[in-house]
């Protein structure tokens, strides 16, 4: 069975009627083969079509061998006449991404001589990777050109040349093609094998917009929209400045100097609290200076300074156990525990387990937590005999 793929004809067919060939129960749910269907199956880097058929939602849409196979979650008997809807809003979202990355890759190629190696439309981005590095003015500058070109409407032409006249076609394609090849042109913008499906003029792409441009392999991958969903990801970024800018009682185009001076300010202030900190564990360590073995519980203590302190216990010259603890019975305490050329492997072990604990380190230094009551620590310790 080859279906008339209605698509092809008119990307535009929001409706159709067909008749039901097959329906098979899988994993997937009811595999519904028809005679002729309007819904495009994934490939190609575009996302299938969603829709109905006679009112049963469409969650998926692939190909088998020649045959678009739609899934459904209940049956539709074999011989029944069926009427699809397409989802229209979703289909032409999809047109309008394909559309503007064909723009976009053709202009690429034609001015750095980048392939696109890697096309995909997602949730809520499009990214596009080629394979030589491309800086971000370079992408600008294509950006620039491809709302022109979008602006000026252009017309989409639909192309199936016999395999003579495409040896005199320079269309991009990821593979040698034999046979009928459907070829989508942009003309003076690309011209390129595909199967999806795309408006019928440029302007019909409204903005397209870049976002961003990363290393990706040994080339870059660009994220970009165009659209409706190049102005839904912009307006939320807009508001997002917007809340920033009256956070930060700064002017909107001001906002990322104004958190520049605000992580500035944050850091001094942070430097200024870790020599008050430093301060203060210098003075546990010295009230603590010359005892053999030391346990201390400390409230308010970060991760680092629990282990400083242990450090400088240790430093001070006690030989015994050095153990420090910041915490409450509620939420359980952050230990280090250490000792000068001490062998710690199994105290560190058996006091995990005794309350209920968990971390290590070296031999002689380890750091962890316990979910564990302070009289629980106290008892153990007592028990061990430090």
């Amino acid at each position: 069975m080859n279906p008339e793929r209605l698509y092809y004809k008119d990307a535009y067919m929001r409706e159709f009627t067909s008749r039901a060939i097959s329906c098979e129960k899988d994993k997937k749910g009811y595999a519904v083969i028809l005679e002729n269907t309007a819904f495009y199956p994934e490939g190609g880097g575009q996302p299938c079509d969603m829709g109905t058929l006679n009112g049963i939602p469409v969650t998926y849409v692939g190909e088998k061998g020649e045959d678009v196979v739609h899934y459904t979650d209940s049956p539709i008997e074999p011989g029944t006449e069926v009427r699809g809807v397409i989802d229209w809003e979703r289909r032409f979202d999809l047109m309008q991404q394909h559309s503007a990355e064909h723009i976009v890759s053709g202009m690429f190629h034609e001015k750095y001589g980048c392939n696109n190696v890697g096309f995909h439309i997602g949730k809520d981005m499009i990214t596009l990777d080629l394979d030589k590095e491309i800086t971000w003015e370079q992408v600008q500058e294509i950006e620039k050109k491809a709302n022109e070109y979008v602006w000026a409407d252009r017309e989409c032409v639909t192309l199936y040349p016999s395999e003579e006249e495409r040896e005199h076609i320079d269309y991009r394609s990821k593979k040698p093609l034999k046979g009928i090849v459907r070829l989508i042109s942009f003309p003076d913008a690309d011209i390129c094998a595909c199967c999806g499906t795309h408006v019928r003029r440029s302007g019909e792409l409204g903005i397209i917009k870049m976002f961003s441009c990363q290393k990706f392999h040994q080339g870059v991958r660009i994220e970009m929209l165009c659209g409706g969903r190049a102005i839904e990801h912009i307006n939320t970024q807009l508001e997002q400045n917007k809340a920033i800018s009256n956070l930060l009682s700064a002017k909107i185009g001001e906002t990322a100097k104004a958190v520049d001076r605000l992580l500035g300010e944050n850091q001094s202030m942070k430097s200024t609290l870790i020599g008050y900190e430093r301060e203060k564990l210098n003075s546990l360590a010295q009230k603590h200076k010359g005892e053999s073995s030391v346990l201390i519980r400390e409230e308010g203590l970060s991760p680092d300074s629990v282990r400083n302190l242990a450090n400088m216990l240790m430093e001070n010259g006690a030989e015994g156990l050095c153990s420090v603890f910041s915490g409450n019975d509620q939420e359980g305490y952050k230990y280090a525990v250490c000792q000068k050329d001490g062998n710690l492997k199994e105290f560190i072990k058996e006091m995990n387990a005794a309350l209920n604990g968990r971390g290590g380190g070296k031999p002689f230094f380890a750091q962890g937590s316990v979910a564990c009551k302070w009289a629980d620590i106290e008892n153990f310790f007592k028990e061990a005999g430090q």
